[in-house]
């Protein structure tokens, strides 16, 4: 890498934070704050929510999952079940977001349950939420700290780590403390167009650097199998399986996209529910094209670095095979950045960094913010003005920015793929919250005491699954919604009893 490059990447970084300041004047009220004042148009939430969905944790981890020994496609499974969920919320759930002014998804468990179900299901998401998205920001961190080492090959890159994992965690703060809702989601749209392209720009390259070029690395791909799609076996313990990914998948998306803040949020900034089905929708095409082409990049990192020449990889992930855990590289998540920052051309290295920084910077901050004001604040700060919780929004931006950042700090030594990091603690908690809408949509009798019933059975079973099982993530959120709905169900006949004895 280069000085030009270095110009582009911190270029990016500074008018990043400059836009967020540009947003500031038009934060007046938390309608604004947090949904835009529900004037932003359809196509532009959609891109935002392809650039959430994206991340950096896919443009970095997903390439990995194919360059990977034994790694292949099957990993679209999953964005299958992602697609069938899509229409499954469009039907389902959509419709009922616009009944009401809601900020939050929660507001509507509040509306059919109470306080209690509310501040729970909030409770989950807040600290899910900021595990998940403090694992992304180590990984753009990492990406951060091989740019340095290349400059400067002496660096500690422990140290670096640490560094970049601050600076990129306070850049995010400024930009979202300032911006709100509104310039998270026009940034977004900036940022889809930044890494699709940088992700071509990197295949390009590949491409041209492979002996036989595009074909000669599907013919290597080939012989090591890296196209499989399908595994139609029913293994509970596998996370990429057709079942698994359909099935599981479309709960994922069902718990992510349909009772997850972080982008039901993006729908409530348009005005009416046809809009936000179109742009959940048509988002589900963008990504299902994204995920393929990231396949196809880590095929191409495989023929490119050639691990199998190397008389390792016969050992590599062989436990006692005397295989360095570095070999080739540590999950995958390494291989991507490493030829980023060594083997891309000046210029084009800086756009495809900056790139991978566009997808770390779609915060959170604003939605958990929103989710704490208005579900776990306001039910004890009822006479409290807008413009005092408007303050107090941009306060909890700050302090929930540092916690993502401490998390990143935490985390930082373990070697696991961030992306099954990241979804497997999404999965482990949004299934007991689908749980509780799939109640309040279906089970008509039951109350608050069935519903929290419901879900403090599927917390505690999925704890037990996570930790005592070798039962895939892909799982999670189908076993925790069903516990949920099921035990709620049962607990329904037994509350109503004690309701008419009373």
């Amino acid at each position: 890498m280069q000085t030009l490059d270095l110009i582009i990447i911190f270029g990016y970084l500074i008018g990043v934070t400059l836009f967020g300041l540009w947003f500031a004047p038009k934060q007046e009220t938390t309608e604004d704050y947090f949904v835009g004042d529900r004037n932003v148009p359809w196509w532009a939430i959609a891109a935002s929510i392809v650039a959430t969905e994206t991340s950096t944790i896919t443009f970095v981890s997903v390439p990995g999952i194919a360059f990977a020994k034994g790694g292949n496609f099957q990993f679209l499974q999953l964005v299958f079940g992602y697609m069938l969920g899509r229409i499954v919320i469009s039907l389902l759930f959509i419709p009922l977001y616009f009944k009401g002014e809601l900020q939050t998804v929660y507001q509507l468990l509040g509306e059919r349950f109470g306080s209690k179900v509310k501040m729970l299901a909030s409770a989950l998401f807040v600290v899910m939420r900021n595990i998940a998205d403090g694992i992304r920001l180590l990984l753009t961190a990492i990406v951060l700290t091989a740019v340095y080492v290349a400059f400067q090959p002496d660096a500690n890159a422990d140290y670096v780590t640490v560094g970049s994992i601050i600076l990129l965690g306070a850049i995010m703060i400024i930009f979202t403390f300032y911006g709100g809702m509104e310039a998270v989601i026009w940034v977004e749209v900036v940022q889809l167009g930044i890494y699709i392209g940088g992700a071509i720009a990197a295949a390009v390259v590949l491409i041209n650097q492979i002996d036989g070029g595009f074909s000669g690395a599907v013919a290597i791909a080939s012989q090591f199998d890296k196209f499989d799609l399908f595994d139609f076996t029913l293994d509970f313990t596998k996370t990429y399986t057709f079942w698994a990914g359909l099935v599981g998948g479309c709960f994922l998306t069902m718990s992510t996209h349909g009772t997850d803040q972080y982008l039901v949020q993006r729908y409530l900034c348009t005005d009416r529910a046809s809009r936000a089905s179109l742009a959940l929708l048509s988002s589900g095409a963008v990504v299902l094209g994204q995920f393929i082409g990231f396949l196809f990049i880590g095929v191409l990192l495989f023929a490119f670095y050639a691990p199998f020449n190397a008389a390792e990889y016969a050992g590599a992930g062989v436990a006692n095979s005397g295989v360095p855990a570095t070999f080739p590289f540590v999950g995958g998540d390494k291989v991507f950045p490493d030829f980023i920052t060594k083997f891309m051309p000046t210029g084009l290295s800086g756009l495809v960094v900056a790139a991978i920084f566009a997808a770390a910077l779609s915060s959170s901050l604003n939605s958990i913010a929103a989710t704490f004001i208005n579900d776990l604040y306001k039910p004890f700060a009822r006479d409290k003005s807008d413009r005092h919780l408007l303050k107090m929004s941009g306060w909890l931006t700050l302090i929930i920015g540092i916690v993502q950042i401490a998390v990143a700090l935490v985390v930082m030594k373990q070697n696991r793929s961030a992306l099954d990091q990241a979804l497997s603690i999404a999965s482990l908690f949004n299934g007991p919250v689908l749980g509780v809408f799939l109640v309040g949509t279906f089970v008509k009798r039951a109350n608050e005491s069935a519903a929290l019933t419901g879900m403090a059975a599927s917390i505690l079973l999925m704890l037990c699954i996570k930790f005592a099982t070798p039962i895939a993530w892909t799982w999670y959120v189908l076993i925790g919604s069903l516990t949920t709905f099921f035990v709620a169900w049962l607990a329904s006949f037994i509350f109503q009893k004690e309701v008419i004895n009373d």
